[in-house]
């Protein structure tokens, strides 16, 4: 059993957590769950601090860790994944779980009870989200249900921690597209699969990885991969718009022919704005759609791994 762990500028925790997953593999080595040859591999996503520098040190130190390093910071989806494709050959079972200390380790005991018993993938999810502020859990929440409203096959609740078999793995590495949004592409796999529920934390030390920019970034990202109902409800409000603009135009012939004066040069200056503002979004979701198939038709790696250190 493998532990991925992308970090980004973790020095102050790195240790921490290293020494609390080194623990948990041994624990459930001991008790006999696991193997003994698990490690805890340690990816690099272009650091700007002292991350790659401990995680030599630890590789220096213990056999039971390893590290990728990126060549340049390409974002949590991709170190998470350079990670799994990294040791998919090398373990029967992978969990990743972030440097933050936030997930609770000792769901790992859960899920790999899962795996013994036949899933190839199981979720951690979150238990509740009493610790978050009003406005993350609001907008974590309602972005959850948006998604499955757009027709995305998501679990509620779970993030990017998570054990996946070596199978589901290999599965996961056919998948070509060059935006990540792993949360979406596993669910699609189709293997068997368990929830584990967990409270998460608070973080151990630093700040957060994740600011808001990034948060929206991502979530489009999801929209955007998973589903074409943006583009089917954008189409559906043109078609309402035109109906709309028809039944007005009617409506001023009918004044006409009744001898009303016709005024409300406000109202044409309105219902122009409005269909020139949904023309623009309509304009926008299209030109995302065709510049995501550009990006894809060239066929760039998603990331380069430019040194390793210890035994993977």
């Amino acid at each position: 059993m493998y532990i991925v762990v992308p970090c980004y500028n973790e020095e102050e925790v790195l240790r921490e957590t290293a020494g609390r997953l080194s623990d948990k593999l041994r624990r459930m080595a001991g008790e006999g769950k696991i193997s003994q040859s698990g490690k805890v591999v340690f990816v690099d996503d272009g650091s700007r601090d002292g991350t790659w520098q401990i995680i030599t040190e630890l590789c220096e130190e213990d056999s039971i860790y390893a590290g990728v390093g990126l060549s340049r910071n390409r974002g949590h989806q991709y170190a998470l994944f350079a990670g799994l494709m990294a040791v998919k050959d090398d373990a029967d079972m992978v969990v990743s779980i972030d440097a933050d200390l936030q997930d609770d380790t000792e769901a790992i005991s859960l899920m790999v009870d899962e795996f013994l018993g036949g899933c190839d993938i199981v979720y951690g999810v979150r238990d509740k989200r009493e610790k978050d502020s009003f406005f993350k859990r609001f907008t974590a929440e309602g972005y959850y249900k948006l998604l499955s409203f757009l027709g995305a096959d998501v679990v509620f609740n779970h993030a990017d921690y998570r054990l996946m078999s070596s199978r589901a793995l290999s599965a996961l590495s056919e998948y070509g597209e060059q935006r990540l949004f792993l949360r979406g592409l596993v669910p699609l796999l189709g293997y068997k699969t368990a929830i584990v529920k967990y409270e998460r934390g608070e973080r151990f030390a630093g700040e957060s990885k994740y600011p808001l920019k990034k948060m929206l970034a991502l979530a489009f990202d999801g929209m955007a991969a998973l589903s074409l109902r943006p583009l089917r409800v954008v189409t559906a409000l043109g078609a309402i718009m035109l109906l709309a603009a028809f039944g007005f135009f009617v409506y001023l012939i009918v004044l006409l022919c009744l001898g009303r004066p016709v005024s409300g040069i406000k109202a044409v200056f309105l219902s122009v704005w409005a269909v020139g503002g949904l023309i623009m979004l309509a304009l926008g979701i299209v030109g995302e759609y065709v510049g995501r198939a550009y990006m894809e038709t060239k066929n760039r790696p998603r990331y380069v791994i430019d040194r390793r250190v210890g035994k993977q």
